[in-house]
């Protein structure tokens, strides 16, 4: 595999701003999707006894999701890891220039490797898609879309032994890889308390899966959201968004 590096697109939101540096993989889509969609019931909750306090950022990449759950979430400490120099070197910029600097912890670091004695409220992700297929010449491409250097099973594993025992792990995954991803969490002990089916238009089929897994068994939430329909986005769209997106 090639490792020459790979300049990746900025993008800037309402409150903050993604410089891609070469972390490998550009704000995409279903990463604002799982950033803007995760944890809405626990921020509902603020005010109560159970509020999110600690978050984790598995596989962080240029800190989007970092800063996503820092604006959402007002109050939470946030340690954001990844494995790549490249991405940690992005994420540090856009997390050191934007408001919440003073909340987010950064560390370059395999999370199969994390010391933390401690557990987290809330632990996001949006990981490597692909189990199969041809990789990506680029190496931070590879290592971001591809579970070469974190398998989903893995990934199960760690999240239970970092989760508090009340607390929500969420994900975005293609509908193949999210199905047989939840069918793998079921059999580590998990359930699922969300499930929200994503299609890119009223005509397409499903492409993506947001998720949440819970350590309790819980009623299952599930829904459906489309991106956009003959007049441009849809409203469900744009309400989950809005607070992000420049233009919503």
């Amino acid at each position: 595999m090639k490792s020459s590096t790979l300049n990746t697109k900025g993008f800037k939101f309402k409150q903050f701003s993604i410089e891609g540096g070469q972390s490998g993989m550009p704000v995409s889509t279903d990463g604002v999707l799982l950033g803007a969609w995760a944890f809405q019931h626990e921020l509902s909750q603020i005010a109560s006894s159970l509020p999110i306090t600690h978050i984790l950022d598995i596989g962080t990449g240029t800190g989007l999701l970092a800063l996503m759950c820092a604006q959402r979430f007002p109050h939470a400490q946030i340690q954001a890891i990844d494995i790549d120099e490249h991405a940690y070197r992005s994420a540090q910029i856009n997390i050191s220039q934007s408001p919440w600097a003073g909340r987010i912890v950064l560390e370059q670091v395999d999370v199969l490797n994390i010391t933390n004695s401690k557990t987290f409220d809330a632990i996001i992700c949006n990981p490597p898609y692909f189990n199969d297929g041809e990789q990506s010449q680029h190496a931070q491409r590879a290592t971001a879309r591809h579970t070469k250097t974190l398998e989903h099973k893995q990934l199960i594993n760690i999240t239970y032994q970092l989760l508090s025992e009340t607390g929500t792990a969420s994900f975005i995954l293609p509908i193949t890889e999210g199905e047989q991803f939840i069918e793998l969490a079921k059999k580590s002990g998990f359930y699922l308390s969300r499930l929200c089916k994503v299609q890119p238009t009223p005509n397409k089929p499903i492409s993506r899966v947001l998720f949440e897994l819970k350590k309790e068994p819980i009623d299952i939430e599930e829904s459906t959201l489309i991106i956009r329909d003959d007049l441009g986005y849809t409203q469900a769209f744009i309400e989950l968004t809005r607070s992000f997106y420049l233009k919503m």
